[in-house]
């Protein structure tokens, strides 16, 4: 009968043997009253109807919630013996045993109830899981509750689940950058729509697809790291987990993913169908309902679990939750993926797929030591393999759901954990083929009916694209054939075609010139870009569904979501693949034009964004480092040409739209990204255009707009066509000045590296043999800047990393005119005061570096009195303090890089201040490895390479009252000191921006340079230190040129 199967779904999921020996004892208890019951036999006389009459009565009256110990299978017992009990034509009975299914059923309610007053609990972070123990016992409630009535399974776990132990890992997420309004993701479409209660239609239409999505789950027949037991419902044809083809079997691959579903175990039973009483099928459904409900209702509580500990806690539950490629033969463990797979609720599935994207969101960090490798067979799996394993099955598994599933919203559920998945995966540690399988899978979904499996595809394909961008693999598949794997996916299993819907392109002036911008060998054109080009700007085929939410009525375009999407594509094609977006440049910026000059504001910012990226690309192009050919660089005739189409359509327009600063602001960003080769090209209206845009919009009252705005004149500071301008440099800093003054953090951080960049200007223009530049500049302007860069270099760390960089180029900039002025003697004192505290105080790394380099560059201003001044001893101790103790080597490497940047003796000051230095720097050599930081043991070798350099530089300096105490620091660390000058000598530096030199003849010049100067200095009489020193350089040398094969080098070098 059909309360049969409803009873072995109950909790527990498995019936017992029908006791057939009557109790001993008679009570009003549950197991008295279910013992009576079990021990009657099938009679359709009055006596035994009236007997089943009041033992049911009894029972629907029992208080279960005080009853304890009442075991799920006890329940499933009663309720078989009840259905067998119960004659079929005895409606009376058949209405009460309905009863008493209903009422039994109560008791999922409580749980139901239970498990949300759990979550409620966290929502409020009222519940604090500090304890494992605690944390351990909430998942292991939790686990248990997800498969509640899962037919077929029942799931026995221990009382508290306990982590994994994981190697280091630091939990914290990765720095994301700054979140502005400029820089959002797509912004909400139609909130009021979506705030409104749903209408009658649409909720019969939501309730028509959950039925619709509904499938018969076949029994987990597997046992994994849990006791599986299987259920006693038969199912030989079911696609149980265990059932899945194994990654790298036979059935692995393409062919394996695609194949639709056929088996008989997934189709939803018709009620014409059935054995069973339109009563018992009604009363079936609503245990079902039920079942599902508590287990949406352990998923729900999870999810709010996953927001309320930190992500290092979280993964050391990894393995019980996520699945793992099972060893051949071995069964699959229970997972998220296996509600994924087998729930027959669509919104159970949906919820588990939530769940597990919460997992994956974040999860970089963690996943990114997983590592492929050939050879397996060990004994034990390293917890790298084991990652990569498990990333491997959530592949798998989740592009069987996705064939599986037929349900639109769940659809887009899978799609979307499937581009978390990809977002987060080392695909540069992982064998190949794992984004194929995904791309060829998803492409047929970009055609499906439903407007929100459409976006989440563009979605997907936009995180394949930006992940670990350039990808050889993707590399490949945007070069596939623009026909493959594209079809009109109506359904979970799309029949593949080769429809040229979207070969049509938009028409333009400027689209003769595309073919221009093309490099040689880049004929192959992107399918993905012409997709996504067309999908912005060419009319839709069909007319707008019920389901295309954002589509406007009257609208001839793709809904929103699909344009904002297909954008955001481009964008992260412009910057992980520039070579192949840059064959459709002109026809890009026709589209940016176009967007730019809609009405919706969303497409005019994501239109923004993707000319920032475009214009990135093309400054990438050009950088001095780049490793692209000339002639595979877009020209530069074509990149003026592109942003001459731009400046002559709606970007100005957008840039003045005070009504949306959003959309300003990210102008502003993609103003800034303009080739500055192609810059001083434009016409002069249109360079006079952006200037006096950038600096009329730094008065604007928006901080979106003010930041934004800030950091553009900071790149065009830097512009060489503008860097010599005394005006345009004059009213930038005046606009920086105003800028470092605001309320806003972001916008004082954004002038302060503006201002940085300003001063970087004026260090180059020293460097020009025209001194105009130099005279010009007014004096007034550099004290005020001064005075705003002492200010910001109290400020916040984000503002002082740049402040003290601009007051050490300030100080170096400053001409012997400005330094005899009374009114500058103030100022220099107090600024270098600034510089000393920063560089001693334990602010941040970056701002104690950014200090330390300031310092050197006070040093490099031979106008400033350094040796005489009071502030000289101060500066030193500060560097020397720094080389020796900082924790961070970066520092100590930049402090020892600024104590050998004095050119003379003098500067260094007294012998006693010369002496301490020397010592401090032989002191910083013998520790240069100790460190408790692992991370910091790979800039030794750089850190030894500066400070040898530094004490060779004070050897070619010293005088002959300096030579006793370099003698007495030789004595007692001579072999230490020469065993590292003789390290130095053969590699050199090892890849520090450091400013060591580099070749072999320079590193060797260096030594015989103090060794010639030693031997210059008079020494007094019977001074023994001179000869002490030169016989240890001239032993160093020694020692090197035998261990390179070259004595030639030291003959006449000293006469002994």
């Amino acid at each position: 009968m059909a309360a049969m199967q409803v009873a072995e779904s109950l909790p527990g999921g498995q019936a017992r043997d029908v006791p057939r020996e009557p109790p001993p004892e008679q009570g009003s208890g549950f197991r008295c009253l279910s013992a009576r019951l079990c021990a009657l036999r099938p009679d359709d006389s009055s006596s035994a109807r009236t007997e089943i009459h009041l033992l049911f009565d009894q029972l629907i009256s029992e208080n279960y919630g005080e009853v304890g110990g009442v075991a799920p299978e006890d329940v499933s017992a009663l309720l078989v013996q009840a259905c067998r009990l119960v004659p079929l034509n005895q409606n009376h009975l058949v209405s009460k045993v309905s009863q008493l299914i209903h009422h039994l059923l109560n008791r999922l309610q409580l749980l139901q109830n239970a498990l949300k007053g759990i979550q409620s609990l966290l929502n409020g972070g009222k519940m604090k899981l500090t304890q494992t123990e605690e944390l351990g016992a909430l998942l292991a409630v939790l686990k248990k509750s997800m498969f509640h009535g899962l037919p077929g399974l029942n799931i026995e776990l221990p009382t508290v689940l306990y982590p994994t132990p994981l190697p280091q890992y630091d939990g914290r997420p990765p720095v994301k950058p700054q979140q502005s309004e400029s820089n959002t993701s797509r912004p909400t479409v139609n909130k009021k729509k979506k705030s409104k209660v749903k209408s009658r239609k649409i909720q019969q239409e939501e309730e028509e697809e959950e039925s619709s999505g509904e499938r018969e789950a076949a029994p987990i027949t597997g046992s994994g790291k849990e006791n599986l037991r299987e259920g006693s419902t038969p199912c030989s044809s079911s696609l149980g987990v265990q059932s899945l083809p194994v990654e790298g079997s036979s059935m692995a691959g393409r062919d394996r993913v695609s194949t639709p579903f056929r088996s008989a175990s997934w189709k939803k039973v018709s009620s014409s169908e059935s054995d069973y009483s339109d009563a018992e099928g009604g009363m079936q459904s609503k245990m079902r309902s039920y079942q599902a409900k508590v287990r949406q209702g352990a998923l729900a509580c999870f999810l709010s679990t996953i927001k309320s500990i930190e992500k290092k806690v979280l993964y050391g539950y990894w393995s019980a939750f996520v699945p793992d490629t099972p060893e051949l033969g071995s069964p699959q463990s229970v997972s998220l993926m296996t509600l994924t797979l087998k729930d027959p609720s669509p919104k159970t599935r949906a919820c588990a797929l939530q769940v597990l994207s919460a997992i994956l969101e974040g999860s970089k960090q963690f996943l990114s030591v997983a590592e492929d490798t050939s050879d397996h067979r060990r004994a034990f799996t390293p917890f790298s393999v084991m990652i990569a394993s498990s990333i491997r099955e959530l592949h798998r598994c989740l592009l069987l759901a996705l064939v599986a599933e037929s349900s639109s919203q769940t659809l887009t559920q899978i799609i979307k954990c499937l581009a978390n998945l990809v977002s987060n995966s080392p695909y540069n540690r992982l064998k190949l083929s794992l984004l194929t399988k995904v791309w060829n899978q998803i492409k047929p979904y970009i055609r499906h009916k439903d407007v929100n499996v459409r976006v989440s595809s563009l979605t997907l394909l936009g995180a394949i694209v930006s992940t670990h961008a350039p990808l050889p693999e993707v590399q490949l598949l945007l070069q596939q054939p623009c026909s493959s794997g594209l079809s009109n996916s109506n359904s979970a299993t799309p029949h593949l075609s080769a429809p040229d819907w979207w070969k049509k392109a938009p028409s333009g002036p400027f689209l003769e010139e595309a073919s221009v911008s093309s490099p040689k060998g880049s004929s192959e054109p992107c399918w993905l870009i012409r997709l996504c080009i067309s999908t912005v700007v060419l009319p839709k085929e069909e007319s707008c569904s019920s389901s295309d939410a954002g589509c406007a009525a009257g609208s001839i375009y793709e809904p929103s979501p699909m344009r904002l999407e297909a954008l955001q594509v481009l964008a992260h094609l412009a910057k992980g693949y520039f070579s192949m977006a840059q064959v459709y440049l002109m026809e890009l910026g026709e589209v940016i034009c176009k967007c730019m000059g809609e009405a919706d504001p969303s497409i005019q910012l994501h239109g923004a964004k993707l000319l920032e990226e475009l214009g990135t690309g093309l400054i990438q192009q050009y950088k001095p480092d780049s490793t692209i050919a000339p002639d595979q660089r877009v020209p530069v005739t074509v990149v003026v040409m592109f942003w001459t189409m731009m400046l002559n359509g709606p970007l100005p327009r957008a840039l003045q739209n005070s009504e949306h600063p959003t959309l300003q602001a990210s102008t502003c960003d993609a103003l800034s990204s303009i080739l500055p080769e192609a810059f001083s090209s434009l016409p002069n209206d249109r360079q006079i255009l952006c200037i006096t845009m950038l600096l009329g919009l730094n008065d604007s009252k928006n901080r979106l707009v003010k930041a934004a705005t800030s950091r553009a004149l900071g790149v065009y500071v830097l512009f060489p066509c503008l860097r010599q301008d005394v005006i345009f440099v004059a009213d930038t800093a005046n606009a920086i000045l105003m800028s470092l003054q605001d309320k806003s953090l972001n916008v004082r951080a954004k002038a302060a590296w503006s201002l940085g960049n300003l001063t970087d200007t004026l260090i180059v223009n020293m460097e020009t043999p025209d001194p105009s530049f130099q005279e010009e500049f007014s004096g007034l302007l550099l004290l005020k800047m001064l005075r705003s860069a002492i200010e910001a270099s109290r400020d916040k760390d984000k503002v002082k990393s740049n402040a003290v960089r601009a007051l050490g180029n300030l100080l170096h900039f400053l001409q012997p005119s400005h330094i005899e002025k009374p009114r500058f003697a103030e100022i220099i004192e107090e600024s270098i005061q600034a510089l000393i505290s920063t560089v001693l105080n334990e602010a941040a790394m970056k701002v104690r570096w950014n200090a330390c380099y300031a310092v050197g560059n006070v040093f490099k201003n031979p106008a400033l009195p350094l040796g005489t001044a009071p502030w000289t001893s101060q500066a030193y101790n500060a560097l020397t303090s720094v080389v020796t103790s900082c924790k961070n080597f970066k520092v100590r490497i930049r402090s020892a890089t600024a104590l050998s940047i004095p050119s003379k003796r003098e500067q260094y000051g007294s012998a006693e201040q010369y002496v301490q230095i020397w010592n401090a720097l032989v002191t910083a050599l013998q520790k240069s490895e100790d460190t408790t930081d692992f991370l910091e043991f790979k800039y030794c070798a750089s850190l030894r390479t500066q400070i040898c350099q530094a004490l060779i530089h004070l050897l070619s300096l010293a005088t002959a009252s300096d030579l006793p105490c370099i003698r007495e620091t030789l004595e007692s660390n001579g072999d230490m000191v020469q065993s590292f000058i003789l390290q130095f000598l053969k590699s050199g530096a090892e890849g520090d921006d450091t400013g060591a030199p580099h070749s072999l003849h320079e590193r060797d010049q260096m030594v015989r340079t103090a060794l010639e100067h030693i031997g210059s200095i008079q020494a007094l009489a019977g001074d023994s230190a001179k000869r002490a020193i030169m016989d240890f350089l001239e032993d160093t040398l020694t020692i090197y040129f035998d261990s390179s094969g070259s004595q030639v080098a030291l003959l006449g070098l000293t006469d002994r």
